[in-house]
């Protein structure tokens, strides 16, 4: 079927449907007309009302009934399936499965390693060979393996977290097409071209010849991207691409450096539309602490937005020291200046007071980069306040005129000479200079030199040996335009030129607001390259946080170089996704470019089959088919006993019987809900009836007993040590049980154990987010490789990541020594189990980076953290015999280790009854000394 996923295994039986108007003819057809026999005393007949009337022919909805179950046997005999498995076919030949891995494969991963992956059981009963060629490796060697070699080499496979040029594969495939002969080719693709897919397509089609090919598309949602982030004046907006589909609607999401929400905005596509915008109407404080933006529910790179400093809308303060400014505003260097920045930052006049006092009061207001327009001479005391502010990481900017020109200030990058250099005067003989090009290798580089700007008027630096390394720009005689040099962690710039239009037309150029968006820019990283600086003196950053081909950050891979600390490219091999550089001050590399746009692959010119990814296996409708034809043929039979009469004579013979057996048969076939509700309504009461500790049954009859007499023993241990006589431990099933009943449920995690279904993924979400904790134990903290990571590659570990990856969990971190959990009851300074080598993680709250760590007092609000995670064994520590005995061994057995692992359990529990209400004991101190005056 071309239009459904439905095939025969024996099609030719179909023929047998041709039959089905012989049928009707036959089961419609009349008898013989009966022979007419006079009989006199037939008269006395002819008075008798007749009850029933025989049809003379078979009514045609019966008959169309019969020819309905016939039909279904037809069909039935011919072995349909529904979503037939995929690549099924007679060649004997080598199957080689071509692979998009980009960052638009990664939201239909799943699917299309299953579809890979039937692919390979086909070919493995067929014994054919099969051949791997991820497109995003050019470079990989293509061999033919056999299928459980494939099945591992498919399981390595992941989705890149960038675009991959498709063409540069084709030289690859056509060696190996060349070298094996006869080949039968599946294309997995994603259905996206990011560029050049129609050349990939010519390629393809010509060096694949006659040979088979299949191309899956289709099946799956669309790709979703995240492109062009800008911070505007008003709100923050995005492009949200896509490249097809349905999609007509979604949610982007706005994130801090931890990952903690700010805001939502939903975008909507009209029909027909691959672009549209989403836009984030917050307060430029909470805009500046957007670090990723993300389209909610897409798990790929592409769906990722990732920002840093230069997103962020800093406040400029502008000063000018021309009087022209209040006369005609129209004129002012001001004007130009606020009209220029104010695109991509907040701008801030001075007041109409002295210029000093306008520069001391934006000191004040620590803002990040300053504009001084003809300033001229500086107090020493506000000389020295500027220097400070540079070397802390300010930004200033000068721009030249007749004040600076006559002072005396060495405030600037340059030595400069007294007084000014005229252009095109009548007492000059040179000429207005245009601009030159500029510097490769400059923050201004890339960007387009105007022809029409001119200069008339500049300051002159005085030429010494590193004069040429500061220069910015340049004029075409080779004096410098603008100069500019890095102080300790600042940056001063000077523009030989006035802010307004008297010595250059340049504030009237589009070129004027791209070098001030530069300077911008450069401003927003304390270690960003030394302007003016050589390529080979360049400085670089090293990849800090990566994302892989999903979206989700990770230690930056073998392949990650370091790069310039002034890239703005798009994402490569080289150089993936992600954060680069210092932590306080990264550098975002994002997968697409901002002018990046995606558009719908045509396979059209492939003459090639078509498939669709699915998530269905393959069904075989036999079964039901026949059982419709009986239930058709039941019915007729019911039908014909009813025209006959036969069943109003059995209800009359036997009306009392069948009405007594319809009496006692009816009650028995309606549900009784009275038991799930009594069941229910047991489990509520004994879960309130006394504080009671909660585990997670995992199906595992060990780890449960263990869990279970570990729980008991905890809870004798707080009746012995607390006011807490809680009750004894319940078993719960997530999927099943209310949760909200116990403050704290202990999940043993069992390596290789099934993922939850996402019922109960969805109740213990909802749980944690209503106040309860959930304490997972991996239990295996001895088992933990050597290494910095070789606690997070246990098998336990492994399989608690596949659980949390369908939760929404915060942050986490290893507990702090000041957190509460260490003296909610015991002071403690680790939670051991049966191991002590574990960590035991929590939610991480907020740091004050300002503040002392050995002085910061204990954190948070009246919150619990909702999730508990270790890998100490604390069931196991706290397991004893009915003898009052441990059950399990210490490992290393320290002498009070079971003491300190009871102890850390009842931290734990009074931690999820109490809250952090013991975070207030840091202003006991406080509170004595004010009672005592």
């Amino acid at each position: 079927m071309a239009s459904l996923p439905l095939s025969f295994l024996e099609p030719m039986l179909l023929l047998g449907l041709l039959s089905l108007p012989v049928l009707w003819w036959l089961l419609r057809v009349m008898p013989p007309r009966p022979r007419r026999i006079e009989f006199p005393p037939t008269r006395l007949l002819f008075d008798i009302a007749p009850k029933e009337e025989t049809p003379s022919r078979t009514p045609w909805w019966l008959t169309a009934l019969r020819l309905a179950a016939a039909a279904l046997i037809i069909l039935a005999a011919a072995g349909p399936i529904w979503n037939p498995p995929v690549g099924a076919t007679t060649s004997h030949a080598p199957l080689a499965i071509v692979i998009d891995d980009g960052w638009s494969a990664a939201s239909s991963w799943d699917a299309r390693v299953k579809a890979a992956d039937e692919l390979i059981s086909n070919a493995n009963n067929d014994r054919r060979g099969i051949a791997l060629i991820p497109l995003s490796e050019p470079t990989r060697d293509i061999t033919i393996m056999p299928a459980g070699t494939a099945r591992v080499a498919l399981r390595q496979l992941a989705p890149k977290p960038y675009s991959i040029e498709r063409t540069e594969t084709l030289g690859a495939i056509d060696r190996f097409l060349k070298a094996t002969g006869d080949c039968e080719i599946v294309w997995l693709s994603d259905g996206v071209d990011s560029g050049h897919g129609a050349d990939f397509l010519q390629g393809l089609k010509k060096i694949v010849g006659d040979r088979a090919v299949t191309v899956f598309e289709g099946g799956t949602p669309p790709a979703l991207a995240l492109a062009a982030a800008e911070n505007a004046a008003a709100r923050m907006t995005v492009k949200v691409l896509r490249a097809g589909g349905n999609v007509a609607s979604g949610v982007v999401r706005a994130l801090d450096q931890k990952g903690s929400p700010i805001g939502e905005a939903r975008f909507g596509f009209t029909p027909g539309e691959r672009e549209t915008e989403a836009s984030f109407d917050l307060p430029v404080e909470l805009r500046n602490d957007i670090s990723r933006l993300e389209i909610s529910g897409e798990r790929s790179a592409g769906a990722v937005q990732l920002l840093d400093k230069r997103w962020r809308r800093r406040a400029v303060g502008v000063v000018s020291g021309a009087s022209t400014d209040t006369a005609q505003p129209l004129l002012a260097s001001t004007f130009y200046l606020a009209r220029a920045l104010s695109p991509f930052a907040d701008v801030r006049l001075g007041g109409r007071g002295a210029p000093q006092q306008a520069i001391s009061e934006f000191l004040d207001q620590k803002l990040p980069m300053m504009v001084l327009a003809d300033v001229g001479t500086l107090s020493p005391e506000l000389r020295e306040r500027i220097e400070a502010w540079i070397q802390r990481g300010g930004v200033l900017v000068r721009f030249a005129g007749p004040r600076l020109a006559q002072a005396d200030d060495d405030l600037v990058p340059v030595k400069l000479r007294r007084g000014g250099r005229s252009l095109g005067g009548s007492l000059t003989w040179e000429k207005p200079q245009h601009l030159a090009a500029f510097a490769a290798d400059g923050p201004f580089a890339g960007l387009t030199v105007p022809k029409d700007v001119t200069v008339n008027r500049q300051v002159l630096a005085e030429p010494d040996a590193v004069l040429p390394t500061k220069s910015w720009a340049s004029l075409e005689d080779g004096t410098p335009l603008v100069t500019g040099e890095r102080r300790d962690k600042g940056l001063l710039v000077l523009f030989h030129v006035s802010a307004d239009v008297r010595w250059s037309n340049l504030p009237l150029s589009g070129s004027f607001v791209e070098m001030l968006r530069r300077i911008v820019d450069i401003s927003g990283y304390s270690s960003g390259p030394a302007p003016g600086a050589t390529s080979e003196a360049a400085e670089t950053v090293a990849p800090l946080h990566i994302l892989d081909g999903f979206g989700a950050f990770g230690p930056p891979p073998s392949t990650a170089k370091p790069l310039a600390a002034d890239f703005r490219g798009r994402a490569t091999l080289d150089h993936p996704p992600g954060f680069y550089g210092p932590a306080d001050g990264p550098l975002a590399v994002n997968t697409l470019a901002p002018t990046d746009r995606v558009a719908a692959l045509d396979t059209s010119v492939l003459n090639a089959q078509r498939a669709s990814y699915t998530n269905a296996g393959p069904r075989d409708l036999r079964g039901i088919l026949l059982a419709a034809s009986l239930a058709l043929f039941l019915i007729d039979a019911v039908v014909i006993a009813f025209l006959g009469g036969g069943i109003a004579s059995l209800l009359r013979r036997r009306a009392a019987p069948a009405a007594l057996l319809l009496a006692l048969l009816l009650p028995m076939g309606l549900p009784s809900p009275t038991k799930a509700d009594s069941a229910a309504d047991d489990f509520a009461i004994k879960a309130t009836t006394q504080t009671r500790l909660a585990y997670v049954v995992t199906g595992n009859a060990d780890v449960d007993s263990i869990v279970k007499a570990g729980l008991s023993g905890l809870t004798l241990f707080l009746a012995q040590r607390t006011a807490l006589e809680a009750g004894d431990p319940v078993g719960v099933d997530p999927a099943r049980d209310e949760l909200a009943f116990f403050p704290l449920i202990y999940w043993p995690v069992v390596p290789g154990a099934p993922k939850p279904p996402q019922a109960a993924i969805d109740k213990i979400d909802a749980y944690m987010k209503q106040g309860g904790t959930v304490l997972f134990d991996t239990r295996d903290a001895i088992e933990a490789p050597a290494g910095q990571n070789g606690a997070s590659q246990t098998p336990g570990m492994q399989t608690l990541r596949e659980i949390l990856s369908s939760l929404d969990v915060p942050e986490l971190e290893p507990v702090p020594r000041e957190h509460v959990l260490t003296k909610t009851f015991y002071l403690l300074r680790d939670f051991p189990g049966r191991f002590d080598t574990g960590q035991t993680w929590v939610e991480a709250l907020p740091r004050n980076e300002d503040e002392d760590t050995a002085s910061r007092p204990a954190r948070g609000g009246d919150g619990v953290s909702p999730i508990i995670i270790t890998s100490n064994d604390l069931a196991g520590a706290w397991a004893i015999r009915p003898d009052g005995q441990p059950m399990l061994p210490m490992t290393p057995g320290e002498p009070r280790q079971r003491e300190f692992a009871f102890r850390a359990g009842v931290n734990i529990v009074m931690y999820t009854l109490t809250g952090n209400y013991k975070a207030d004991q840091v202003h006991a101190p406080a509170l004595i000394e004010r009672l005592g005056q």
